[in-house]
């Protein structure tokens, strides 16, 4: 069985190009309140942020700017105890119909079951490309990172430099790709009793409110855009759009494939009930698990 510490063992040919550490900053540097603004609590001026869930309200907030490809990072404490019902959401969005998104949902449980990380994107207003992994680690008592890389040529979901999964650009497959919508980016804690914990059957326990995610990091490097801007003025010139930034490289695969084989409980791409065909970007993908 791999571990993950073996798989930090350099592969041959050289470690991969990790993203760039994310630049810790203040909250209200990127970002601004945009619901029950009562429910958020600041520290260390502003570094360190607390949302509330309670039985009147959840909260939330997103960023000032709207970007077109990018590097977004949070560092977040999961709600600890017992999350049953609720939901920490993390992602990306557009403004319009057929808008595109990026999401991290993180899927709150009973006392001692593990949290699920749910990841979807959308593209033209389609999603229904759910994939869902347990965590190597508890991701209520300490702060973790949680970040999307996107470009024209792939999205990629990392958690602590991990890559959990990634997207690729399979426009010659027919498939659409988020590349001429600005997005914002979104967070939020909320009650989703009817669907987020074992399907709905576990419902939120208001005795435990207030359920409280912590925050900080807040970092964030894209090509900020106006919401009506179709294309990236810095297009090639950023560190997130050179050559290696493209793709994974072997040694990012091998950690990907052992998220793969060890930790996910669900993946779009093998479940034949929904989709009689494979979609057509799972194998270029590479997310069908071994």
């Amino acid at each position: 069985m791999m571990s993950l510490t073996s798989l930090l063992i350099v592969a041959p040919g050289g470690l991969a190009a990790a993203p760039r550490t994310p630049v810790n900053v203040p909250f209200g540097r990127n970002y601004v309140p945009s619901w029950a603004f009562d429910h958020i609590k600041y520290f260390n001026g502003g570094n360190e942020i607390q949302l509330t869930l309670d039985k009147s309200t959840g909260t939330g907030f997103q960023s000032k700017g709207s970007y077109l490809f990018g590097h977004f990072s949070m560092q977040i404490k999961m709600v600890p105890g017992d999350s049953a019902g609720t939901v920490t959401a993390f992602y990306l969005s557009s403004q319009n119909s057929e808008h595109d998104e990026i999401d991290f949902e993180f899927l709150g449980n009973r006392s001692g079951q593990p949290y699920i990380l749910q990841t979807n994107v959308f593209t033209g207003g389609k999603g229904d490309r759910e994939q869902r992994i347990y965590l190597w680690f508890d991701p209520t008592t300490g702060y973790h990172s949680y970040s999307i890389l996107w470009n024209l040529y792939q999205i990629v979901f990392l958690v602590d430099d991990v890559p959990i999964r990634i997207f690729k650009n399979c426009k010659d497959l027919g498939v659409k790709f988020p590349f001429n919508q600005p997005m914002k980016i979104y967070s939020s804690l909320w009650n989703a009793d009817d669907w987020a914990t074992r399907g709905g059957l576990e419902k939120t326990d208001w005795s435990k409110a207030p359920f409280v995610a912590s925050y900080r990091g807040f970092h964030v490097d894209g090509c900020e855009a106006s919401v009506n801007a179709k294309f990236c003025d810095t297009q090639g010139k950023r560190w997130w759009d050179q050559k290696e930034f493209q793709d994974l490289d072997a040694f990012q695969y091998r950690r990907l494939q052992w998220v793969r084989q060890k930790y996910t409980i669900y993946n779009y791409c093998t479940d034949r009930t929904r989709f009689p065909l494979m979609p057509p970007e799972c194998k270029s993908d590479r997310d069908i698990a071994a």
